[in-house]
Order: structure tokens, then sequence, then C-alpha cells
């Protein structure tokens, strides 16, 4: 006999109620999810999922949460199974293109190359839905990309037309040059003190992601930037890229760094973003991101294959319609490394897949 969706719905907030009772959580994300409504199948499906997407060969980034969304999910629809390709954001929407994946899952924000190459392919770009929000400060999951300057130095806040005046050289916000201190109000020791500013690689995934959120799609860096890639120990270990550009800015009083959160020292400030010469101004937090305050709040997104006029497949619908809803959502929680995303943000998606 087959049970009734409410059963399984019952069965979760059960699940959940019990979960929640043994260890109490009173984050602010837990707060968001809960305003988000639950998952109600609009139809049964049945099949397997085909997922590529951000993972590794020795290391489950999403895999993890991907197992708790596939374990939520069967409750409700036990005839399907998700099927696991976890080879890198880079392999995803190739597999996706070329019909061995049915789902892409990103780590990432998607290349504009990745959707030109779709569509060299499938003669229309991926059609996707943003499921997630990335982290604060967790490595490897698409974490804040914060800006900071030595803890001397007055300045608080900056926009984004002031940054891209810093970090690049073509200025498609409308600000020249910006290459000195007093240039941006600082007087005394600053006058006349030229801006040093250090960075990832230009081509690393972060340096890419920043050519298209800071500098507007252009390429032009400054050329004075000093940028770092890892370093690998002989002994295996990592010094991280973003740990070698804040440990060099705390020894430079006139440099400004692109960095996170989880390699500060007590040498460096972040400073706060925004996008108007009045703001508001916003620094990166778990609750500035989620509400995406943050003007560079990255987005996790899941790509799929849809022909114009055609409707998405019945399975992959209700596999991203259990992702966005309150369950799909906690999942992103009990994971706890990526962050959710609001009410309004999971509906105005949902809308996509109609």
């Amino acid at each position: 006999m087959k049970l009734p969706a409410t059963f399984y719905a019952a069965l979760i907030a059960c699940f959940c109620c019990a979960t929640a009772s043994a260890q109490p959580d009173t984050s602010f994300e837990s707060g968001i999810v809960a305003e988000i409504p639950p998952y109600q199948p609009q139809q049964s499906v049945s099949g397997v999922i085909r997922v590529w997407g951000h993972g590794h060969v020795t290391l489950q980034w999403m895999k993890k949460i991907l197992g708790l969304w596939e374990e939520g999910f069967k409750r409700f629809q036990p005839g399907v199974t998700i099927q696991y390709e976890m080879h890198g954001t880079s392999s995803a929407i190739p597999a996706l293109a070329r019909g061995v994946a049915d789902l892409a899952i990103l780590g990432e924000e998607i290349d504009p190359d990745a959707v030109t190459a779709f569509e060299k392919i499938r003669h229309h770009p991926p059609s996707g839905v943003e499921i997630l929000t990335g982290s604060l400060d967790v490595r490897n999951f698409d974490y804040a990309q914060m800006f900071y300057v030595h803890k001397d130095n007055p300045i608080t806040h900056l926009t984004l037309a002031q940054l891209d005046a810093i970090f690049g050289s073509e200025h498609r916000r409308g600000t020249g040059n910006i290459r000195f201190w007093d240039q941006l109000g600082l007087s005394g020791e600053w006058a006349g003190r030229s801006i040093k500013p250090y960075g990832w690689a230009v081509d690393d995934s972060f340096g890419l992601y920043l050519q298209q959120a800071l500098l507007g799609g252009s390429h032009r860096w400054n050329g004075d930037l000093t940028y770092y890639r890892h370093i690998y120990r002989p002994d295996g270990s990592i010094y991280d890229h973003g740990q070698q550009i804040l440990d060099n800015l705390a020894k430079d009083r006139y440099g400004i760094a692109i960095s996170n959160k989880r390699y500060e020292n007590p040498d460096v400030k972040a400073i706060a973003i925004g996008l108007a010469d009045e703001g508001p101004f916003y620094q990166a937090s778990k609750k500035t991101l989620v509400l995406r305050q943050y003007p560079l709040t990255r987005l996790i997104p899941a790509f799929y294959d849809r022909a114009p006029g055609m409707p998405v497949d019945p399975k992959i619908k209700e596999f991203l319609r259990f992702i966005l809803s309150r369950e799909g959502q906690q999942a992103a929680i009990a994971d706890d490394r990526y962050l959710p995303i609001t009410k309004d943000d999971a509906a105005r998606e949902l809308k996509k897949l109609d």
C-alpha cells in the first residue's frame, strides 16, 4: 500500500523535533530556515538522478550534504536513487552538456565560459536555481571574499567602486585609478603613500570570481598587485594563500588585501563594504550573507538541462523542490558548512522550475 505524503511529512517532523530536543539550536540560520515552507510532493517520481559537481576523490565536500538530501528526499520519494559523481565544479557543466549528468551542483557561481561551452553543444543555456549561500569562513565551501587593511589604518569602509579603482585598472564601475591613500581622504602620514594591494592569483577561482563581481567583467588588474598561491610544504601541509596574504599585510601599514576571516591576525582589520557612497556598509557575517546584504555574497547553484518550452524532468524538479524546502535547508544547518537561503529566495527560485 502506498502511504500518503502526509505520513512522510509527519515522520520528518518527528525526526526533526527529536533531533532539536537532543541538540537545541537557536542560531540565526535555524530561525531563517524555520520560515521556509516544508516539502510537499507535487507528484510521485522514481529513477536515478546522476549528480556531478563540487567534490574531491578523497574529501567529501558536497557529498556529505547530498547524502543528507538523499536520505530526507527518499522518505517522501522512496523510488529515487542519487548517483554521485563529485569530481569537482569544473567537471559538472561539461557532464551536463554531454548528457552523462542530470544535475550539476557547483561549488561556486557558474563561469561564463562554461555557459558558452554548454550552449555550443545544446544550443540553449543551462537552466539553474540558487540552492545555498556560500559559507562565512569554511575552506573549500565558497567562503566570503573580505577586504583588509593594517590595524593602524583609519579606513573603516569602502564602496565596490573604490575597491575596483584600487584593485583594477579598467574601472568599469566608473571611477579612475586610486593608487594613494590620500585619494581616499586620509591625511598625515598617509598622504602621498602608495596603496599596496595583495590578493589571490588572478587565474585562481577566487580571482576569476572577483573579475566578474568586483571588476565588472574586466580582467585588467592593478599591475602592482602581489598575488599568492598555496605553498605545499615537504611535510604535506599547506601554507594557504589566504594565510600568506594576511601574514604579509600584517607587515605593511600601507597595504590592502583580499582574504577571509579564517586567516585573520591581530595586526589586520576587516573593513565594511557597500554599493553607494552613502552606504549602507556591511561586514561579512553569517547574517549579512544569508540576507544578501553583503555586496559580495557567494551563491551556490544547481543546473539542469531544460530545452526551451519543455518542462523540467519530474524527478529533477521534485529533488530541487526538496532542496529548496525547509527540510532541504535544514540539511545545510546539519552539515554546518554552507549557509541556507531565506524564504523569499527559496520562493523565487521555485518559480524557475515551473
